[in-house]
């Protein structure tokens, strides 16, 4: 089944575009209904996550909908407001991304200095943990955390996982070979048996380019929903819906691909740094 998350944004949208077609306003639905504008526009938005099965029902009631449509759309509901795995490790990790994380179907990532967060191995996780000031506790929550949403590499409906990694990010844990050493053969293990995985490097002399703006990732949906963009940040970074935010995101996707080396030659480089290790 489809992320939440997801199932929340499509619910949403069917909402508003079943309004549209009833040819009624937000101030029309909430005289009738006796609600807010606000509280329908929240619905409509997502920014209240979870409309009961009796509001939507209401909603749809108002709109016309009725048989198999009305109960596709009440089905919608339930499933979005399912618990999922991940609202156990906000503390860790960015619920609002990887609730979409775990719905897409192709994901394009660039995490700058960092190695990005599903190819990590545990050993780096932890690393990386301790890096942010997490105690012992938070250590071990975020490596089991990063581990779960790994699985989304082997989900059925993942069509395309592809990682452009910089050179550098590398080279940051050089200080320690058997984490390097570790680190570079989960990377060409994806790399050589993983037929979604795609990977490329960033040589080191390639100097400043676009990415130097900082760490992003835009995913892509199926249903012909309208692809999003994750851009990192110190405060925790945000979701990026608008479609020039995303388009933008996407440019500097096509700038990293063009300077970054092929997967054959990624992993040619891959197994000479292993060698060395």
């Amino acid at each position: 089944m489809t992320s939440p998350t997801v199932r929340r944004r499509r619910l949403s949208a069917e909402l508003r575009r079943r309004r549209v077609q009833a040819g009624m306003t937000l101030s029309d639905v909430a005289d009738v209904l006796e609600w807010s504008p606000a509280k329908l526009g929240h619905i409509e938005t997502g920014i209240r996550k979870w409309p009961s099965v009796m509001e939507v029902s209401a909603l749809l009631k108002l709109y016309g909908v009725t048989g198999g449509q009305r109960e596709a759309i009440l089905t919608l509901v339930r499933e979005s407001r399912l618990r999922p795995w991940w609202t156990e490790y906000e503390d860790v990790l960015s619920s609002a991304y990887v609730g979409n994380e775990a719905g897409a179907v192709a994901i394009d990532t660039y995490a700058g200095m960092l190695v990005p967060d599903l190819l990590q191995v545990p050993e780096y996780t932890a690393r990386l943990a301790r890096s942010q000031g997490h105690d012992e506790r938070g250590v071990e929550r975020m490596v089991a955390a990063f581990l779960k949403r790994q699985e989304v590499l082997d989900r059925d409906n993942l069509e395309r996982y592809h990682a452009v990694i910089e050179e550098d990010a590398l080279h940051r844990v050089g200080s320690d070979p058997s984490l390097l050493h570790a680190q570079l053969r989960r990377l060409i293990e994806l790399g050589t048996s993983h037929d979604r995985v795609v990977i490329r490097l960033v040589p080191t002399s390639a100097g400043l380019h676009a990415g130097t703006a900082g760490p992003f990732t835009v995913l892509e949906f199926d249903e012909d929903e309208a692809s999003l963009a994750f851009v990192d940040a110190t405060h925790g970074g945000g979701i990026v819906e608008s479609e020039d935010g995303v388009a933008a995101c996407q440019e500097v996707w096509r700038r990293l691909i063009a300077i970054a080396g092929t997967p054959k030659t990624t992993l040619t480089t891959l197994k000479r740094l292993s060698l060395l290790t």
